[in-house]
């Protein structure tokens, strides 16, 4: 079956009370989607404007990323009110019409979740700041000096933590004497979700947005609410100037507690919503526990592990892949929530460089490599995420000035390193691999100035090789990295197998080829992918060979080489059906 094909094939049912498990997510980055004014900053028009291109993808979920009003210290992830669009994406009957016309092509659409920390601008930090004995003082962290130290002098934070964003996870307010803390940006500080009266703020602001029609939220580093209450020194690693506190803050004593809770005061009654937790450092344990239906959490997690495996000595220092590391990630994850529990698939973020040039070849084998993760991702048990861009096979950017960058975690990074003695160029090399900023730049509908996302100035300069990697090149083109994506998502409406079915990895007897067979009841599919950039021959043992030998491919991103023991070419995949 050719991808034509397969595209022209009907899409299956998806109504029931799991309607999650058959369905793909596209997540939108609203600053880099689409620019309505011109102001060179994407908005909820500019989404209003592209809902076509959704609709050809095929895709069932929107997730926005933060459209609250915020100073954008963290790009929204600092959100001063919870209850009102930020200007510079819109207005709320924006927001309104961008729901109706969503719905009304029979998508949903979700909200990121933003509450273990607020921006030092939103009202309820305003008032926990005025004064010691203020009502909201215990609405935030707060703690004097460690004793036997002067307030602002090194080594005088409560605690030894190091934030996600470098520096120290503690701020002298210089008003009241006290610090408060920060896991992220200065101007990010942590909510107390010890404190009822948060939990009951944040659950009323959900049931309203879900009272104004929205599916559901994907929540932001939610494993990371409660805190361990003696918030204990982390382990100083050498050459370190700061403690991990990692282990004392992640999965804390209270997190399943509130999570249930959630469900319960949010949730419940409420129909067929969507949950996903964004859970940093999680073991698989724990993600079966969040992920669990009889224990009403979450519907699935993001886990870290694979993101993590080029981290070398840090994110910034990263590390060659080893041929068989991500596939053998991704089969611990299917392995360990084979049973229960239920696993987000994805490669690609707003917090994440571009999976082409992570985990593929960019530069010789670009769209074989591009689609090649994509089928060993979509065809996984679990449900598949779309980060913008990645269906057209967007690349990180030739960022090579620091003035190109606009991330905090990268000027931080970047400041902190020179002022420890590192060569820039060093540092910029590691910017140029694993920066935020590179999910960040302009999706690329079209080789007109700016891509088509502004006839303004972009806030972050567009990919110069928009000029052959873009939306309008690839449309109805049945070897483009797009329409291979729409064939992907298609087989998952269409095949209950995908969704439903068992995962087994299959030894091949080389690395670099992940190989796999699903199965429910009598039906059969089988992944074939060469993850590397040299041609392999795979050995299939005897009785995978002999069942599949006369079957040729549904879906293939090269052209020939049907049989399924046959020499794979360079990031070649194949799937078979039966």
């Amino acid at each position: 079956m050719s991808v034509s094909e397969i595209l022209a094939t009907e899409d299956g049912a998806t109504a029931s009370s799991e309607w999650w498990k058959r369905a793909v997510v596209y997540q939108i980055y609203p600053r880099s989607f689409q620019d309505s004014n011109q102001d060179g900053i994407g908005d909820l028009r500019g989404i209003l404007q592209r809902l076509d291109h959704l609709e050809r993808l095929g895709i069932d979920v929107i997730w926005l990323s933060p459209i609250y009003r915020s100073p954008h210290a963290d790009n929204g992830y600092d959100i001063s009110d919870y209850q009102e669009i930020d200007p510079a994406f819109g207005t709320d009957h924006d927001f309104t019409e961008l729901v109706d016309e969503v719905h009304a092509r029979g998508m949903k659409i979700v909200m990121d979740l933003v509450v273990n920390h607020t921006s030092d601008e939103h009202p309820w930090f305003v008032e926990s700041r005025s004064s010691r004995d203020n009502a909201k003082r215990d609405w935030y962290w707060w703690r004097p000096p460690r004793a036997g130290y002067q307030p602002g002098r090194p080594g005088a934070e409560p605690t030894n933590w190091e934030s996600f964003f470098s520096g120290p996870t503690w701020t002298l307010d210089e008003q009241t004497g006290e610090y408060y803390l920060h896991l992220f940006a200065r101007k990010q500080p942590d909510l107390n979700w010890e404190n009822p009266e948060v939990r009951e703020a944040v659950y009323s602001m959900m049931r309203w947005w879900l009272d104004r029609g929205v599916d559901g939220f994907r929540m932001d580093v939610i494993n990371l609410i409660s805190k361990h209450p003696g918030l204990p020194d982390g382990v100083v690693a050498p050459g370190k100037t700061y403690g991990d506190g990692f282990p004392h803050y992640s999965a804390g004593p209270r997190l399943h507690e509130y999570l249930q809770e959630m469900r319960r005061e949010v949730f419940d009654g409420r129909g067929m919503l969507f949950t996903v937790g964004e859970t940093p450092g999680v073991t698989a344990a724990d993600a079966v526990l969040f992920s669990d239906p009889a224990r009403r959490e979450l519907d699935m997690v993001f886990q870290f592990d694979h993101v993590s495996l080029d981290h070398g000595s840090g994110k910034f220092s990263p590390r060659e892949l080893q041929p068989g590391e991500l596939a053998g990630s991704f089969t611990a994850w299917q392995d360990a929530l084979a049973q229960v529990g239920w696993n987000s698939l994805y490669l690609a973020n707003h917090d994440q460089p571009r999976p082409v040039s992570r985990f593929g070849d960019a530069t010789q084998w670009w769209r074989e490599s591009a689609t090649a993760l994509a089928t060993v991702l979509h065809l996984q048990r679990g449900t598949p995420y779309v980060f913008q861009g990645e269906e057209l096979g967007m690349t990180n950017a030739p960022f090579d000035q620091i003035s190109d960058y606009r991330d905090v975690e990268s000027l931080n990074y970047f400041a902190e390193a020179l002022a420890r003695g590192e060569h820039p160029d060093g540092v910029m090399a590691g910017l140029m691999r694993m920066s935020r900023d590179h999910a960040r730049t302009p999706v690329q509908w079209d080789d007109s100035p700016n891509a088509g996302f502004t006839a303004g100035t972009p806030w972050i300069r567009v990919n110069p090789n928009h000029s052959r990697i873009n939306a309008a090149a690839q449309y109805d083109d049945p070897g483009s990295v797009f329409e291979h994506y729409r064939a992907l998502i298609r087989l998952r409406h269409r095949l209950p197998v995908v969704a439903d079915g068992d995962f087994r990895r299959l030894d091949v007897g080389t690395p670099a080829v992940f190989a796999f067979l699903r199965t429910l009841d009598t039906q059969r599919v089988l992944v074939i992918a060469n993850l590397s950039s040299a041609a392999v021959t795979p050995s299939l043992p005897d009785l995978v060979s002999k069942a599949w030998d006369t079957q040729r491919p549904i879906l293939a991103n090269q052209a020939g080489g049907d049989n399924v023991d046959a020499v794979l070419r360079p990031w070649e995949a194949k799937v078979y059906a039966r």
